[in-house]
């Protein structure tokens, strides 16, 4: 048995060689075109995921101000908003400690004769809240300014919603872009197949003749689409790694504030073997969609 299946294999090999060797350019004409379509969508679902990632790391960034009611101490509110399961980490700023930043900022010196001046502090105890994801900044920032003691609530909501709707946008464009181009590859592929099929017709009559199964005929066909898809795959792949390698030593030289920005475009580890495994079966798809196109119309004659 198990040498009937080598067999078999071998066949399947030999047989889808030969049909890629015959192709000629018109093999590189289906493998750039399904290169390009899987280097599109890995670029829309890499970018996806970073900047999923980047709004989550911003998110334990961007901190939502929250102005206690004056005489209220920040020390009393804090264990309050600890409480909420949006927040990451609270700080406490108190008034004075405000104050006393406030004036040297403006440069003034001489901090007691300038609360002299005002009667008392007119400021109040802040507390510094850092949300666990950006998400959820907006909705933390409506439940603080609920709490009771709480005179108002300020946040980054404006840099915050443009770069969701920046993020939608993109996708939006992808699904399309990417629609287009799974017709395109498809198209191509059959094309190709169907060709390679019609060169080899005086072959196919020959095994129809002498008891061949339709399966076993067209079958070395189908695997032929199939390797453009992970061809396609891997050159892909290769880009993308290249790329994305080039853009995080880029960022690593850089600010802080960039450095940042590369913490949140980096892949997690299940990511980063994630993405090639959907590169390889989405263009294996393709490429037996394209090859079934191909040999439906012979194998049903």
């Amino acid at each position: 048995m198990l040498k009937i299946w080598r067999t078999k294999l071998g066949y399947l090999g030999q047989e889808t060689w030969r049909g890629l060797r015959r192709g000629g350019w018109m093999n590189w004409a289906a493998i750039s075109t399904v290169t390009v379509l899987l280097f599109l969508f890995g670029i829309s679902l890499q970018t996806s995921w970073q900047v999923s990632g980047l709004l989550n790391q911003l998110g334990s960034q961007l901190e939502v101000s929250v102005y206690l009611e004056p005489g209220l101490s920040g020390q009393v509110m804090r264990p309050t908003v600890l409480q909420f399961p949006e927040v990451a980490s609270v700080e406490v700023i108190e008034k004075d400690e405000a104050w006393k930043s406030l004036l040297q900022d403006l440069g003034q010196t001489d901090i007691e004769g300038a609360t002299e001046g005002l009667g008392q502090n007119p400021l109040v105890d802040e507390l510094k809240v850092n949300a666990r994801s950006a998400a959820q900044v907006p909705q933390l920032a409506q439940k603080l300014a609920r709490v009771r003691g709480v005179d108002g609530v300020e946040y980054l909501d404006e840099a915050l919603k443009n770069l969701i709707e920046i993020n939608r946008g993109f996708s939006r464009l992808s699904i399309v872009v990417i629609g287009l181009l799974t017709l395109t590859a498809i198209a191509v592929i059959t094309t190709t197949i169907r060709l390679i099929v019609i060169s080899r017709h005086q072959e196919i009559e020959v095994m129809q003749l002498v008891g061949a199964t339709k399966m076993w005929i067209y079958l070395p066909f189908i695997l032929q689409g199939v390797t453009f898809g992970i061809i396609g795959a891997a050159i892909s792949w290769g880009f993308l790694s290249g790329i994305r390698q080039f853009i995080y030593r880029l960022l690593t030289d850089q600010p802080n504030f960039l450095k940042v920005v590369s913490d949140g475009l980096r892949l997690s580890n299940s990511q980063l073997i994630l993405l090639p495994l959907i590169l390889l079966g989405f263009g294996s798809l393709v490429g037996l969609v394209g090859s079934l196109f191909a040999v439906r119309r012979f194998a049903l004659r």
